[in-house]
């Protein structure tokens, strides 16, 4: 009877397991066909975008502008009734624009206290609108945020809604009157995207969907709570040993020092990616094996995030920028180095 009620409590536990696995991908097809009804186009982006949030990070995504990056971030958040914030960079914003501050405040008795006023990074879902344009000391304001969902401001530690996420834009083009990321930051963001333009079938529907009546309004389809919930569930998925130590391969293989590295990383990095990317392969890739039907985590699922994970945190020399040797083709040379992950 005991060993009857181990299998039957064993049985309940997989049961539960799968329901909640089909509640995770039942939420992510409603929350992405809302947004599709919004957004034209970008489905590896609006993906990627959803990868993040769900994996518990923050995105970087790098477009000209016009390509709806602000529609998306505000979409996404109606579609999960989260609170939206943008936050417009420039060369003037101060840390305190970004955090909050501490105000005088007069009390009815004619006596004075202090009083913190949020800033807007006190929001669930924050569009730091090219980030590029504010100076290093403003950017980082973001920093602790990102990574500790709090900001300290006088001495006070003030925590974050949650769930918290950051949706960050650059401009590839435009370099005068930017300031580079720095190394420190960008490891902060779980995923970079890089957005390109729509194709001329795209662009036909937004003309279609913009000039005609009124846009679609899209409609909220799922909670805070329900975030929340299904961070937790993703972060359960079990890795094997073979695809975790693969991730771990394939990080090592992107420092130019490590034996396995490839001939184009040691010619042309300078420092390769850190423990976080490891970890943002391996939490993304969950989070993509749960919105496919699937209960772990799989090589397929590192081949398919390891680029948007790691183009962000390679360091390139002199060389290889001289030479018109990209991240991405870096990350893909690192792949090859890997032989689980090599194939398609």
């Amino acid at each position: 009877m005991a060993a009857d009620g181990a299998a039957a409590a064993a049985y309940a536990t997989g049961a539960a397991v799968e329901a909640e696995a089909t509640r995770f991908r039942e939420a992510w097809g409603r929350i992405r066909a809302e947004i599709e009804r919004v957004i034209v186009g970008h489905a590896a982006a609006v993906d990627e975008v959803l990868l993040s949030l769900f994996a518990g990070g923050h995105v970087l995504i790098e477009g000209v502008p016009g390509l709806g990056k602000t529609l998306l971030v505000r979409t996404l958040a109606t579609a999960l009734k989260l609170e939206f914030r943008r936050i417009q960079f420039t060369p003037d914003l101060m840390p305190a624009d970004v955090t909050g501050t501490t105000v005088l405040d007069e009390t009815p008795g004619g006596g004075r206290s202090f009083r913190f006023q949020q800033g807007p990074v006190f929001g669930q879902a924050v569009l730091a609108d090219e980030v590029n344009r504010a100076t290093p000391k403003t950017q980082s304001a973001l920093l602790e945020a990102m990574q500790e969902s709090a900001v300290t401001v006088g001495g006070v530690r003030h925590a974050l809604p949650r769930p918290f996420f950051v949706l960050a834009t650059e401009n590839p083009i435009e370099m005068e009157g930017t300031y580079p990321l720095p190394e420190a930051q960008l490891d902060r963001f779980l995923l970079k995207i890089e957005v390109g333009t729509p194709t001329e079938d795209d662009l036909v529907e937004i003309l279609r969907r913009t000039t005609g009546g009124a846009p679609p309004e899209p409609a909220a389809v799922c909670g805070p709570e329900e975030v929340l919930r299904l961070q937790a569930f993703a972060r359960e998925v079990p890795v094997p040993e073979p695809v975790a130590r693969a991730v771990a391969r394939l990080v090592r293989a992107t420092h130019p020092d490590t034996p396995c590295a490839p001939e184009a990383v040691r010619r042309f990095v300078r420092y390769g990616a850190s423990p976080r990317g490891a970890q943002a392969i391996q939490l993304a890739g969950k989070v993509r094996a749960l919105a496919r039907g699937r209960l772990n985590l799989a090589f397929e699922d590192v081949r398919a995030v390891a680029l948007p994970a790691l183009r962000h945190r390679i360091l390139r020399n002199f060389e290889a920028e001289a030479e018109g040797m990209t991240a991405d083709r870096l990350v893909g040379e690192a792949q090859k180095a890997v032989p689980e992950l090599a194939g398609r």
